[in-house]
């Protein structure tokens, strides 16, 4: 019996590329009061969540507070909810809500998702000019079609 999965997400979504690994630390608060944190590393991200990967386990708490920067942006302060988690031996995929972001944030992270998915659209198209400066994505992105000399007929 094939079930049917319908897209819930609210906000696009993007990858983190591949050569681009971000920590991210989730600090939060055990239900006896002690602070505590997480490492964990960026594996998608949108505006309203992300997935990530932890060798260390997974949060101990619902709700916790999140700092994220990314390459060319500025230090983004989220609230977030534990959305779900996955274990494999001793690998931990880790789903996370978004439950308060300032504006400005996710607008950033939209248009960057925005972008990098119209990005790959043109590339499926075999469109030319493909890699766009203004690409709010520019200064993560890694695709072969933004380094021109692999282009250059030689």
């Amino acid at each position: 019996m094939k079930k049917n999965f319908s897209e819930k997400r609210r906000h696009p979504r993007m990858p983190v590329i591949s050569n681009l690994i971000e920590p991210v630390n989730l600090h939060y608060r055990t239900e006896d009061g002690k602070e505590t944190s997480l490492v964990a590393i960026l594996a998608d991200l949108s505006a309203s969540g992300m997935r990530m990967i932890s060798f260390l386990g997974a949060p101990l708490a619902d709700h916790f507070s999140i700092s994220l920067q990314l390459p060319g942006t500025n230090k983004m302060e989220v609230q977030a909810r534990l959305a779900w988690v996955k274990q494999r031996e001793n690998v931990y995929t880790i789903g996370i809500e978004f439950t308060k972001m300032d504006e400005k944030d996710a607008k950033l992270i939209s248009e960057m998702a925005d972008d990098f998915n119209d990005c790959d659209t043109r590339i499926l198209l075999k469109l030319p000019d493909v890699c766009n400066p203004k690409c709010k994505c520019n200064k993560i992105c890694n695709k072969i079609q933004k380094d021109d000399s692999f282009f250059e007929e030689k």
